[in-house]
């Protein structure tokens, strides 16, 4: 565990630069706006190690698969976020001598990530040739106009001369992605002028669309413009001010991005480009601050979750909703959740199970049921992917894609491309989550019917019939535990598609007569999905009286990862992977996973003797273990372990618990905080559309309480040594159960 960052309930921040720690810092000071974002990297050129980094929502590039050895139904390429054209950029001389943290001598260095306001601040002194100069940084994406970023720099002449400054600031298309096959660029400039740029994505052997984006500069500063330079990649103006002693200089750059995805031709994104550019430069930086902070607190107002006694806690919840909110907000249908949302490159920064398994559950609680809904149609819409990717390994049905921008695979690992299938029970998981939590059933009886049916036609065509065993099998998967690859019958794997049959044919019986035509199961259909799940094996051990992750997995050399030296852990950094494979270790939950996603429907014994046994073998090597981890452990009255599991899901990248927060934060279990206080800690559950509480305070806890959303209500709950509280803030009258006996709500209840 490494922190680099001071503990603080709304800010994240340091007063030290350690340029060994140079892109940690970058990483957790992110920010984004779910149209775009940018790592937290310098506006001026570093020449130090550094990864620059600006993303926009929906823009991709297919990378080639590069494979010494090709098989039928592999991937053709590798989706991956491209790293945007540099728009940020702005550069600094003082007296003609180029600014550069790498290498000039500075003090009194700070750099704050304000997560309240969504504002990200640098500043610091620089002596450089008998001078003294201090710069202050300030940036924010706006969450008010989505097309917009705002920076401001001012710098004061602390020296007793006068000191000249220029600044150099500019639009920068001489930009790679660091993940790339090769070392090129993926950006074709189009158009470039004094103050925007135009360019596309390079064309592609695969026939997918090409991307164009255009950024436009605006100015304001009382600083004289001195030049305008255009090359081929980039476009620079230079400003140009003398500071007396004690004089200070300002200049603000606004940028408006737009793309292709919200313009149909190059006429109409110019245009779009030069209206939003005008637009913005009408008002002030503090009105567009200003509007941009207040959208930033009603989204605090509704979801905040406070906890009093323990900072550490609270920062890292807050940090671990500003993620959430940095990188998605439902605002538009056709985007998704990538792990590493705005924040790095690694994983392609597409669309993962994550979304569905971890992100579905923190959503339906913290916002509007449109924004889950959205997350839904999205699937949907690529149904004519999951299609392909089920006939490129010869099967029938829909085959959702383990990684994705357009619902064809583009994952370049074989044991996940092709055999971790457990995702299509997690997506059709997610449709039946938003149907049981908001009680409405509009999606599921029109197009989750249809997912419904495709998946089920899919696991119907996956089993094998046994004839020996007279049972149906699942053989050669990888579950959500990836430290197995290429099992028989995973539980996890087939729980949850005898689960998707059994749950497809109660859906079939409800849809409409018009609806059911469209499908078209036949009774034939049926019959044989029935049969599948009445003959489903499910491993099981009776000594045990556990549910067998594998069938293999105890004859494995079972000891417990408290018998493995404290020097070779993360396994995946010291050991191999072959060695990795053998071993009985667990990167995240599998088997609990599913126990996880149906906790009511397992008993309590059940749930114990699973959760001992699996608990001594996992490593929480994957990002989003934890969190399932310490919600099983607070259902079975583990609270110290439930605490220490939710402490290591709530701050895993502010303390770089897995050492790898370097290539970005790990979005999708940013979801891990609230999962394991609301489900955990607050025992949340819906029982038959009735929401329940079953609430403990942790020892080292005043209190806490968060606000969630449930069927047009909103709910405010509070759990102090006094007690559980409970209140209505919105909405109709709601009866809720509380440690088992019900509450009426239509005011302040305390039980």
């Amino acid at each position: 565990m490494k922190r680099i960052f001071e503990v603080a309930p709304w800010h994240v921040t340091t007063h030290e630069f350690k340029p060994e720690d140079k892109r940690l810092q970058e990483s957790m000071t992110s920010l984004g706006n779910g149209y775009m974002g940018m790592r937290g990297f310098f506006d001026e050129d570093y020449s130090g190690d550094s990864l620059p980094g600006i993303y926009l929502g929906g823009v991709w590039f297919p990378d080639k698969t590069r494979v010494g050895w090709w098989k039928n139904g592999y991937p053709k390429y590798f989706g991956k976020v491209v790293n945007a054209v540099n728009f940020v950029k702005m550069n600094f001389e003082i007296n003609g001598n180029k600014l550069d943290l790498a290498k000039d001598t500075f003090s009194d260095f700070c750099l704050d990530l304000n997560m309240k306001d969504a504002v990200l601040t640098r500043s610091f002194v620089v002596e450089k040739d008998g001078t003294k100069v201090k710069f202050n940084f300030e940036r924010f994406v706006s969450v008010a106009q989505k097309e917009l970023s705002v920076q401001k720099v001012s710098f004061q002449n602390l020296s007793k001369d006068p000191v000249k400054i220029t600044v150099v600031s500019g639009i920068d298309a001489d930009v790679r992605n660091e993940d790339a096959n090769y070392d090129e660029r993926f950006w074709d400039v189009k158009q470039i002028n004094n103050d925007s740029v135009i360019a596309q994505t390079k064309p592609n052997d695969f026939g997918t669309p090409q991307f164009t984006s255009g950024m436009q500069s605006n100015y304001v500063t009382s600083m004289e413009e001195t030049n305008q330079n255009v090359s081929d990649l980039a476009t620079e103006t230079t400003f140009e001010t003398d500071l007396k002693t004690n004089e200070t200089g300002i200049i603000e750059k606004r940028v408006i991005v737009v793309t292709s995805r919200d313009y149909n031709d190059p006429t109409s994104l110019v245009a779009g480009m030069n209206g939003l550019t005008k637009k913005v430069s009408e008002k002030s930086y503090d009105e567009l601050l200003t509007a941009h902070k207040n959208i930033w607190a009603e989204r605090w107002q509704q979801s905040d979750v406070k906890i009093e006694g323990d900072t550490e806690a609270q920062q890292g919840m807050r940090f671990n909703l500003f993620g959430l909110f940095s990188t998605y907000y439902g605002d538009d249908s056709r985007l998704n959740i990538g792990p590493k949302g705005f924040t790095g490159e690694k994983y392609g920064g597409a669309t993962y199970w994550d979304t569905e398994a971890f992100a579905v559950p923190v959503y339906l609680g913290i916002t509007k049921p449109e924004v889950t809904r959205n997350l839904l149609m999205y699937r949907y819409n690529q149904l004519d992917g999951a299609y392909v990717n089920a006939k490129e390994q010869g099967l029938k049905g829909a085959l959702f894609p383990m990684v994705t921008f357009n619902g064809i695979e583009c994952h370049n690992e074989w044991e996940i491309t092709f055999e971790e299938i457990h995702r299509n029970g997690d997506i059709a998981f997610a449709i039946y989550n938003y149907t049981r939590y908001t009680g409405d059933k509009s999606y599921v009886l029109n197009e989750g019917s249809k997912v419904f049916t495709e998946i089920s036609r899919f696991w119907a065509d996956r089993v094998h019939f046994s004839q020996r065993n007279d049972q149906y099998m699942i053989h050669g998967v990888t579950g959500p535990d990836e430290y197995e690859n290429n099992v028989d019958n995973n539980w996890n794997t087939n729980y949850l598609a005898r689960w998707t049959l059994e749950y497809t044919l109660k859906v079939l019986k409800e849809v409409s007569p018009e609806q059911a035509e469209k499908l078209n199961v036949s009774e034939d259909e049926k019959a044989h999905w029935q049969d599948i799940i009445d003959r489903m094996y499910l491993p099981y051990d009776k000594d045990l009286d556990i549910f067998v992750q594998h069938d293999g997995f105890l004859d494995k050399d079972l000891k417990p990862v408290s018998a493995i030296p404290k020097d070779q852990l993360p396994l995946n950094q010291h050991w191999s992977w072959d060695k990795i494979l053998r071993s009985p270790y667990i990167k995240q939950g599998d088997v609990l996973q599913v126990m996880y996603d149906f906790i009511d429907k397992f008993t309590p014994e059940q749930k114990k003797h699973n959760f001992d046994f699996y608990d001594q073998f996992t490593v929480h090597e994957s990002s989003l273990s934890a969190a399932i981890y310490s919600v099983m452990a607070a259902d079975l009255h583990y609270e110290d372990k439930a605490v220490a599991l939710y402490e290591r899901t709530a701050r895993l990248d502010l303390d770089n618990y897995n050492n790898d927060t370097v290539d970005g934060l790990h979005i999708t279990s940013m979801t891990g905080g609230w999962i394991a206080m609301v489900q955990g800690f607050a025992g949340m559950r819906v029982h038959d559309g009735v929401l329940s509480y079953r609430p403990f305070l942790p020892k080292k806890w005043d209190s806490y309480s968060f606000r969630q959303v449930f069927r047009n209500r909103i709910v405010e709950v509070t759990v102090d040594d006094k007690g559980n509280h409970f209140k209505l803030i919105s909405g109709e009258p709601l009866e809720i159960q509380v440690n088992g006996k019900p509450v009426t709500l239509d005011s302040l209840q305390t039980s």
